[in-house]
């Protein structure tokens, strides 16, 4: 067991650095087995702090210190300490130069934090503490320094060295090493360095920006991959000049780049000038890319490249403030998406990522506010809650005040604290300041855990034209805190006549007419009543337009209701919901008994879907996917693992046989004449494609099988050629296996493709699974030390197998709990979030609970565990939350 029980960090404690570093010089002597590093440090005393005891210390982690200098003078044992995490020198002056120098391992580093090793190259990752594994520092965001690099390795296996910032030289050294100078003008938090050594090739380009500055765009990838990083070039000047349009940002260095490595715990870091990604997000072409590969690209290039100004230029003051800089970006890369690609299908992306991962995450013993109030290891933290739903109250200020406003308050928050670490009030406070409004109740938004609930109630009185809604919002208590206070949250409305046509939302008090369409009326109490006027017959609710909040919405929609919605709504997220609101009632009744009806007329309204000309492939398809097996899961007292997985094959079945012809028509309308192309819209008829040959080949045929395979033969893009494979490994039993093979044949020198290869066998629903897993573990592509595969094939049975990895026997728990148990030592930050999909044992069956309860026990009770693991961990067997309220 964990011999210390590590002590929570907590936000009432923070207290200002006693000292500042105003200048960092780093000189690196770079080598995978052994890399020293000498850093010479200007500290100055931080006339914000309150005065300590005249000592300083210093963060540090594996470190092997060979000097220690202060003011030029070399200093004694007597005169510092050296901890396992810390170095303290026991008297310093006001201001003074520190010099020391240590040495590291990379080639050791297998948690991936620091400089370690990634394939042939050298690299870093420091968020969100990883630069005390690199030097003695102060590792916190609030400390800003100005870093001056230098980088001396041998030419011939570094001939590429990178830092943050300009090229200030090139120098060639004896003995075949040579010498590269950075210096990055802008002050930064440490946890935003970065270097990168190695032999590397370079895709260049060039943007010229809003004011006619030249910057130079460089992707630097290892030789192999040269000819996958034209969507990544693209991706990232659209990004820059959406970046100016939109929000007024300009790129401020003379250099923008980026670098691509296999081992990655993230999907990519925004360290400034030199952005590191995981290889995924960076390399793609058709026939090795996946459509989703392709958006993921774009998302998470712009991602990055937006927070040179949400989180580089202003940053964070403390961790417990991630989300200004987090939850701020994914609104940005969100409102991107939306506008280069389909709004509509974006907003049902984003719903349904809150749905089926933060909602539970806020329902669970690791629920936390999103601006978290303690933790034990900030690794923990990186959380949907506080870059998903941390977005939503970004995207809920921006729907309060409209866009012209909000484009006004983020040029004050840009203006004012260009430069500093600030906090989630001081956002807040900027949006206040323009708008003119009080948001104090918002910020309960930020201190508050759970996803709220409304519950709400219509009357429609004939006699008097009134429509009545009464709306009840309650947020369930979460772990600490037991008691929640009414959130103010936009709630945007719109009403359908019984033709489908847009009603004004005219209420009591208007002094003016009210056109037809959303109105969005803002929520602050407990209990709110709306009283619609002048509406002669009633109407259908059309209600959180947009996905206008992150809430859970009650409402005794009829299937009449629904079917109206999804015919004739105009906003795509509505239309979306009334469909899993029809296919989530349909699927929970069939979990509990097999033998309900499926209405005719809901089977007519997908029809319907199917034949609409007018509507976008990509909104058709979303209409026509079920919610997630973990989804409906989250809706049930106790979880009937195999009741949900049976109700999903057969409302799938079902529609599979009455909607078999629009399905094969839709099948072949949707075949692309250009399939290789990435456009939303052909983008969009793939999607629809495969989700009818999905619900094809879930009605047993030769015809349907036939056509899979001939399409796993055929396909020219990675799109389709990994749907058909899917659908083979599900579906086809043994037959599945030669095109695995095949698959395996044709790709094996693809890392990225193999990933799929190893997912594709995780994520089958057949049995046997974990066992093949198991198998698969031994294969000689898999590694423990690479998270992508890691991801890729243990990620996928824990993640997305709902019911192979909750099998019965336990067996899926067992293979969770030995993989965290192994990896733990490698890479703690992947081995606690392995762990999630158990953390919510309590409410399956009996069975299913004690064993992953027991597996949760071994991880604890075995061995010394990280402070990752071991706070994940005991907070799922410790805490024991509140009953949701029910109505």
């Amino acid at each position: 067991m964990y011999r210390d029980r590590p002590h929570p960090v907590r936000l009432a404690d923070y207290r200002p650095p006693e000292f500042l570093i105003e200048r960092v010089d780093l000189t690196f002597e770079l080598d995978e087995q052994v890399t020293t590093v000498h850093a010479l440090l200007e500290f100055s005393r931080n006339p914000a702090a309150t005065r300590g005891d005249g000592s300083l210390t210093l963060d540090g982690e594996q470190l092997e210190l060979i000097e220690l200098k202060l003011a030029g003078q070399t200093l004694t044992p007597a005169e510092y300490q050296l901890e396992a995490e810390a170095l303290r020198i026991h008297r310093v002056p006001d201001r003074f130069q520190l010099e020391t120098q240590v040495r590291i391992h990379p080639n050791r580093n297998t948690a991936l934090e620091g400089l370690y090793q990634s394939g042939p190259m050298l690299c870093t990752q420091c968020e969100a503490e990883g630069f005390r594994k690199i030097t003695f520092f102060l590792d916190r965001p609030d400390v800003l320094s100005r870093f001056r690099t230098t980088l001396i390795a041998d030419q011939d296996r570094f001939p590429v060295l990178l830092a943050n910032g300009n090229l200030v030289s090139e120098t060639r050294l004896p003995a075949g090493r040579h010498q590269v100078i950075w210096d990055d003008p802008f002050p930064k938090p440490c946890y935003l360095f970065a270097l990168i050594g190695g032999d590397l090739s370079v895709v260049e380009d060039q943007f010229r920006t809003c004011s006619g500055r030249d910057i130079g765009l460089r992707i630097f990838v290892e030789p192999h991959n040269l000819d996958r990083c034209g969507h990544a070039m693209q991706a990232l000047k659209k990004a820059m000049r959406w970046d100016e349009e939109r929000f007024g940002r300009e790129y401020d260095l003379d250099l923008y780049m980026i670098v691509a490595v296999s081992h990655f715990n993230m999907g990519a870091m925004e360290n400034k000038g030199l952005n590191v990604f995981n290889d995924k997000f960076v390399l793609a072409s058709p026939d090795t890319a996946t459509d989703e590969d392709f958006q993921g690209i774009e998302s998470v290039i712009a991602h990055e490249y937006f927070h040179n100004w949400t989180g580089n230029r202003i940053t964070c003051r403390d961790w417990f403030q991630l989300s200004l800089k987090e939850g701020f970006t994914v609104y940005r890369d969100q409102e991107f998406s939306a506008e280069v690609g389909s709004r509509d299908v974006q907003r049902i992306a984003d719903a349904r990522f809150l749905r089926n991962h933060q909602f539970p995450e806020d329902a669970g013993p690791m629920a936390h506010p999103v601006r978290p109030d303690s933790y034990i290891e900030i690794n923990n933290f990186y959380t949907p809650t506080v870059y998903n739903k941390g977005a939503e109250l970004v995207r809920m200020q921006a729907c309060l005040l409209g866009p012209e406003l909000f484009r006004r308050a983020t040029d004050r928050y840009f203006e004012r604290h260009d430069g500093q670490a600030v906090t989630t009030d001081d956002f807040v406070r900027c949006i206040e300041e323009v708008s003119g409004r009080d948001l104090a109740q918002f910020r309960r938004w930020y201190a508050q855990a759970g996803t709220p609930y409304l519950d709400i109630e219509a009357d429609h009185d004939a006699t008097r034209h009134l429509y009545r809604l009464r709306i009840r919002q309650w947020t369930p208590p979460t772990p600490g805190q037991p008691v929640k206070e009414p959130l103010h949250l936009p709630f945007a409305l719109g009403l359908l006549d019984d033709q489908g046509r847009e009603c004004p939302v005219r209420l009591e008090g208007d002094v003016q007419d009210q056109p037809a369409g959303t109105r969005v009326l803002e929520l602050r109490e407990l209990e709110t009543e709306i009283c619609v006027l002048g509406l002669r017959t009633r109407p259908v609710p059309s209600m959180l337009r947009g996905f206008s909040a992150p809430v859970k919405l009650r409402y005794a929609f009829t299937n009449a209701d629904l079917i109206h919605l999804m015919r004739y709504d105009r906003d795509g997220f509505c239309r979306w919901d009334a469909a899993q609101r029809l296919q989530e009632r349909l699927l929970l009744r069939l979990t509990q008994d097999p033998t309900t009806l499926i209405p005719d007329d809901v089977v007519a309204a997908f029809r319907d879907a199917l034949r609409d000309p007018a509507t976008d492939p990509a909104l058709i398809a979303e209409l026509l996917t079920f919610p997630s097996e973990s989804y409906l899961a989250d809706q049930l007292d106790v979880v009937d693992v195999d009741g949900i997985h049976r109700a999903h094959r057969q409302l799938a079945s079902h529609l599979g046989t009455h909607l078999n012809d629009d399905l094969m028509a839709a099948y072949a309308h949707n075949q692309d004449p250009a399939p290789t192309e990435v456009t939303p819209r052909a983008i969009g008829r793939r999607r629809l494609k495969n989700r009818a040959l999905a619900l094809l080949m879930a009605v047993d045929g030769a015809k349907v099988f036939n056509l899979c395979q001939t399409q796993f033969e055929t396909a020219d893009n990675m799109t389709d050629t990994l749907a058909a494979l899917r659908l083979l490994v599900d579906h086809g039993g043994a037959a599945g296996d030669a095109p695995l093979q095949r698959f395996y044949e044709r790709w094996s020198q693809v890392p990225l493709v193999i990933d799929k290869w190893f997912s594709v066998q995780a994520s089958s629903c057949r049995e046997g699974t974990v066992e093949r897993v198991r198998g698969l573990m031994a294969h000689p592509d898999f590694s423990l030390r690479n998270p992508n595969r890691v991801r890729s094939l243990i990620g996928a049975l824990c993640h997305a197998n709902s019911v192979q990895f909750h099998a019965a026997d336990g067996s899926g728990y067992r293979l969770l709990s030995d993989v965290v148990l192994e990896l733990d030592p490698l890479n703690p930050q992947i081995a606690a979030r392995l762990l999630k999909p158990i953390l919510s044992w309590r409410r399956y069956d009996a069975g299913r609970q004690a064993q992953m309860r027991r597996e949760l026990a071994r991880v604890l009770e075995t061995g010394e565990l990280s402070a990752d693991v071991y706070e994940v961990a005991s907070k799922a067997l410790d805490t024991v939350p509140e009953q949701a309220e029910s109505s």
